[in-house]
């Protein structure tokens, strides 16, 4: 045996790692040089390319049209703190995925049964604040005469939410598989008769609930409620005239000081009407370019001392 072999043989039971380049940190390595001029090129590029795109989605958001081509209405709360920690937690996904419909979910105390022992389908305060205001738009085409604008219901939540997160119970009929529960307090109807119009949007998979799920991070926010059916008159969006919404007030905004309001708008390749991300890229790019001038003026004011001090 070489005395390299004996080197490299290993205890039955030792414990070393093995003598290979990935288990003693011998893999080959690249380590850049950091350089002034690197640093502060690096820093010119990111803070040019945050101010560009955060132009762009500003310029974006402010050309969003209101009344043409697809229409989406979203309707807006505010003063509303979605963000709040016991808040969020206050579900049970296993209950959304349809696994079990009477979860007894210590998170969604104090919504989750009912003093005679009734559980709640769905349980937690997310779901038992839903947005549940009735909202219609209607056209007139004369002074007199009034029709009402088609509206989607359906196709406006995410995919991965519709077809993944949330999932109705496995049966035969829905009223048979949320036999046994009730609505929670504040629902003016149980889960399976959402939407009296179409079955297959009724249930954990109901549009608007799946949306109303998915909370916001802020106290002012706005959520996607309905399409425009762009048929008939409709087909190149809504036609300049006077409309008229009808409202049934469910939802009651007085208890925590808020506000509520509607939106109709179109959608731009950056989304909505919102300023916030093009604001936020401007920002970031200010403050980069910024820090890129101080450390320029540091670097330079210490080049020059150290070639005072060499002469």
């Amino acid at each position: 045996m070489t005395s390299k072999s004996r080197k490299d043989a290993q205890p039955p039971n030792s414990r070393c790692p093995d003598n290979s380049a990935f288990r003693q940190q011998k893999l080959s390595a690249w380590q850049p040089k950091l350089t002034p001029a690197s640093v502060l090129s690096g820093f010119i590029l990111i803070s040019v390319f945050c101010l560009t795109m955060g132009v762009c989605l500003i310029l974006s958001a402010k050309s969003v049209k209101e009344v043409q081509g697809d229409v989406f209405m979203y309707y807006g709360l505010q003063n509303f703190y979605q963000n709040h920690r016991r808040y969020v937690m206050s579900r049970s996904n296993a209950q959304l995925l349809g696994r079990n419909t009477d979860i007894h979910n210590s998170n969604c105390a104090p919504f989750s049964t009912y003093r005679n022992g009734t559980p709640m389908a769905p349980c937690g305060a997310i779901a038992n604040s839903m947005f549940n205001d009735t909202i219609s738009l209607f056209y007139y085409t004369n002074l007199s005469t009034a029709i009402q604008v088609p509206l989607l219901k359906t196709g406006n939540s995410w995919w991965t939410d519709k077809y993944v997160k949330f999932r109705n119970p496995t049966s035969h009929n829905l009223t048979s598989a949320f036999a046994g529960t009730a609505k929670p307090p504040y629902w003016q109807k149980p889960a399976y008769l959402l939407d009296e119009e179409n079955e297959r949007n009724n249930g954990y998979i109901n549009d608007d609930f799946i949306i109303w799920m998915r909370v916001s991070a802020f106290h002012t926010f706005r959520n996607l409620h309905r399409r425009l059916s762009r048929t008939e008159q409709f087909a190149d969006g809504l036609p300049a005239g006077n409309y008229t919404f009808r409202i049934f007030y469910n939802f009651p905004v007085s208890r925590f000081k808020g506000k509520k309001y509607l939106i109709l708008s179109t959608v731009v390749w950056c989304g909505g009407s919102s300023l916030f991300l093009g604001i936020a890229y401007t920002v970031s790019g200010a403050v980069v370019m910024l820090a890129g001038f101080i450390i320029t003026a540091i670097h330079l004011m210490v080049k020059k001392r150290k070639t005072y001090f060499q002469r």
